[in-house]
């Protein structure tokens, strides 16, 4: 005989589709801090495997008591394939789709790798760049591509004023964009480094060491001078809708960094 606490019910509660008589709704509900691994296809017709985290949210109308937590890590199950920044657009719909909502949200982070060779040596090394995609559908659809990019600066002021030498740190370029059609990760990844004092390298050889030392010291900028060269070098892009870039310098002789933003709509 079966007993009450063993018994198994025909149908289940669906406690979250309930009634809510608070009045209030929600902007932002959903799961947050998924690690999930993902395949990225990249401009040579390969593909990158890393590791993402993962935001994935909707908005909740007063009258509903939750979301289908669940139904988020379905979506992104069925979507666990090769992605590139035009894939994203199409998960969040599918979330939206999925949960019966009207505005859904979808962020993924992760590290990126470049093959990238030393300037003068060629020697070969993979340099690491911090990736967001950010993508929102409600009654229009938004994608924002960011990327953090090392780089190296170095002061104007100290090589004009000093006898011998300047002072030189690394800084960090953010730049987040919109666009029209395909912009690969690599492509503005070089447009950011290019606007510093020199780029950097996972792998340097002596006559590489020089050739970074030198280049910097001919390229003087200061943060101003990054940021305001980046957005000269965004603006000849006609894909791009809109940027937001900033430099954070990470200041080698005082104890604070030096940060410079701009954002401009097109």
């Amino acid at each position: 005989m079966t007993s009450p606490s063993s018994a198994r019910p025909t149908q289940l509660t669906d406690v979250q589709a309930s009634a809510d008589t608070r009045q209030v709704p929600i902007d932002k509900v959903g799961v947050k801090g998924i690690t999930y691994p993902i395949k990225l296809r990249t401009p040579d017709g390969g593909e990158q495997h890393t590791v993402a985290r993962v935001n994935m949210y909707v908005s909740l109308p007063h009258h509903q008591k939750g979301t289908h937590m669940s139904r988020f890590l379905e979506v992104l199950n069925e979507h666990a394939q090769e992605i590139d920044p035009t894939d994203i657009m199409a998960i969040c719909h599918d979330i939206k789709h999925r949960l019966n909502a009207a505005d859904a949200h979808l962020e993924l982070s992760f590290t990126y790798f470049i093959n990238k060779k030393a300037p003068v040596t060629a020697s070969p090394g993979l340099m690491d760049y911090e990736v967001t995609f950010e993508a929102s559908s409600n009654a229009h659809d938004d994608f924002v591509m960011t990327v953090k990019v090392p780089a190296t600066s170095l002061c104007p002021c100290s090589k004009t004023i000093s006898n011998y030498g300047a002072h030189n740190q690394r800084c960090i370029i953010e730049a987040s964009v919109r666009f029209k059609g395909m912009l690969w990760i690599e492509e503005l990844v070089e447009v950011v480094e290019s606007a510093a004092s020199c780029e950097v390298y996972s792998v340097l050889k002596r006559p590489d060491e020089k050739h970074v030392t030198e280049e910097a010291y001919d390229h003087p900028k200061f943060v101003e001078d990054i940021v305001r060269d980046l957005a000269l070098k965004l603006d000849d892009d006609d894909r791009l809708t809109w940027y937001m870039i900033n430099s954070e310098n990470f200041e080698s002789i005082h104890n604070h960094n030096a940060y410079a933003m701009i954002e401009k709509t097109k």
